[in-house]
């Protein structure tokens, strides 16, 4: 990092800290005691806190890793600071820790930035700097770094882990990705998708050479061709079924494979992937999630994929390509008829922002989720549209991953798009300075409005004396 670079950077990252430092203290002063899911994560890392680590509350869904690293560093610091009575392992106390973590992907943010766009030298210190600042204050992430939650925890584990999988550190990589399902089990599926990285690389040297060899790689390139597809799916299975071939990537990712071992073994002898409370999280195929996070996608991205001239680049396409865009459709219909299911929490918990987008727009009419399949076409041709970048195999991996992570879920849940949104935005190619600072400032607005209704616009329920709040 030049000398002008490491002092901007100083300054973004002390900057932002501070801010959120400033927006923490306001925060706990309104909301001093637990608040919806931190009523059960608060008092099981105190348990933790008390020595008690055999006390588990059977609500709580995800691994004990948030709370084995809240008593990691809580513990420590109040022995040097002489800390002691209820300060220690307190709601406030425990809070803090994301902001720590926040810290951390802030840093980790950028280190990803400047890794995977490395070969670009048109992008300027100044640009990473901007695009880290943004992504760390992404709303539906940052909104968490101030309660007692497990997802900037997850966050950074997971990105670290991605990070040092781009460096070639599998070994860190495989260890951190444990990290990150310690916090939540679907982060397995990122783990996944780090030797899938391993894998892309060496399957984009491979066709390389395949079309070096039939010298006609201009013609067998392009992505989008149908028969393009045929052909490099058949290499992928010609690929795959050596054994040699296998044994070079079995030894280039076994980290990767024994988590993800491990994690089948915890299934097993779990008999599922959620620990304590099963009953309001059944998996399913519910493939209409795809459809909500590439529209979740496209609004929090708009400068970069909702621009006149992308638009009339898909509108060319529709013309050109009517019989897959008329395919698509059908398929995307009957998916939608077939596949849509609505959670219990989605229609009776009116603190989530997810409650109104479902009773404002899909409940107004029974056929809104059909029409607005024109949207999701548009929002899944941006969306690959801005990857076409990465090589075609990245691009699979990355899909199946989306898919394995997203499809499951009976739940529409923004906090559930916050990895793959992420992985998506760090890997798409830089836009001007213009759309840059257009993504921040409505990330900043966005961010403002949320706290303003979460601090002030409180409300209660019938027959209940609790405040309730707005939240994502």
């Amino acid at each position: 990092m030049e000398r002008a670079g490491a002092y901007g950077f100083s300054a973004a990252i002390s900057g932002a800290f501070l801010l959120s430092c400033l927006l923490f203290a306001a925060i706990s002063r309104r909301l001093r005691g637990p608040y919806m899911d931190e009523a059960f994560h608060v008092p099981q890392a105190q348990a933790y806190c008390h020595g008690r680590f055999l006390q588990w509350d059977p609500m709580i869904t995800t691994l004990p890793g948030l709370y084995l690293v809240s008593v990691g560093v809580v513990k420590p610091a109040a022995w040097l600071f002489g800390w002691t009575g209820s300060v220690v392992c307190s709601a406030g106390m425990l809070r803090f820790i994301n902001l720590l973590f926040s810290a951390g992907n802030f840093y980790v943010l950028y280190l990803l930035l400047f890794k995977i766009h490395q070969k670009n030298k048109a992008v300027s210190g100044f640009q990473r700097i901007l695009s880290t600042l943004t992504l760390a204050m992404f709303p539906t992430l940052y909104f968490f770094t101030f309660l007692y939650y497990t997802d900037p925890g997850s966050v950074f584990f997971t990105l670290f882990a991605y990070l040092m999988c781009l460096y070639g550190n599998h070994k860190t990589s495989a260890l951190l990705g444990f990290c990150g399902f310690m916090f939540r089990q679907t982060n397995i599926v990122w783990t996944v998708f780090c030797a899938g990285n391993v894998i892309a690389e060496k399957l984009n040297e491979a066709w390389k050479t395949e079309l070096l060899k039939k010298k006609d790689e201009k013609s067998s390139s392009r992505k989008g061709s149908f028969s393009d597809l045929i052909r490099i799916l058949q290499f992928l299975i010609e690929y795959l079924v050596s054994p040699k071939n296998v044994v070079t990537l079995t030894a280039l990712t076994w980290p990767y494979i024994i988590l993800v071992t491990v994690f089948f073994v915890f299934v097993f002898i779990n008999g599922g992937i959620v620990v304590g409370d099963r009953s309001s999280h059944e998996a399913c195929l519910h493939f209409p999630q795809l459809f909500y996070f590439l529209s979740f996608t496209v609004f929090f991205s708009f400068p970069h994929l909702l621009t006149p001239t992308k638009i009339r680049k898909f509108l060319l396409s529709l013309r050109k390509h009517p019989t897959q865009y008329s395919l698509i459709a059908v398929t995307s219909l009957f998916l939608i008829w077939k596949f849509t299911y609505v959670h219990k929490y989605l229609l009776a918990d009116n603190r989530h922002y997810t409650f109104y987008v479902w009773r404002k727009i899909f409940q107004r009419h029974e056929l809104v989720k059909y029409v607005l399949v024109p949207v999701y076409m548009f929002a899944g041709w941006s969306f690959a549209d801005a990857l076409k970048s990465k090589s075609i195999f990245w691009i699979l991996m990355y899909f199946v991953c989306l898919l394995a992570v997203t499809v499951p879920q009976k739940l529409l849940e923004f906090r559930y798009f916050i990895l793959p949104f992420l992985i998506y935005r760090l890997n798409i190619p830089f836009s001007s300075l213009y759309r840059q600072l257009l993504e921040l400032a409505f990330y900043i607005v966005v961010n403002a409005v949320t706290f303003y209704l979460f601090l002030n616009k409180t409300f209660q329920w019938p027959n209940s004396d609790e405040i309730q709040r707005f939240m994502w």
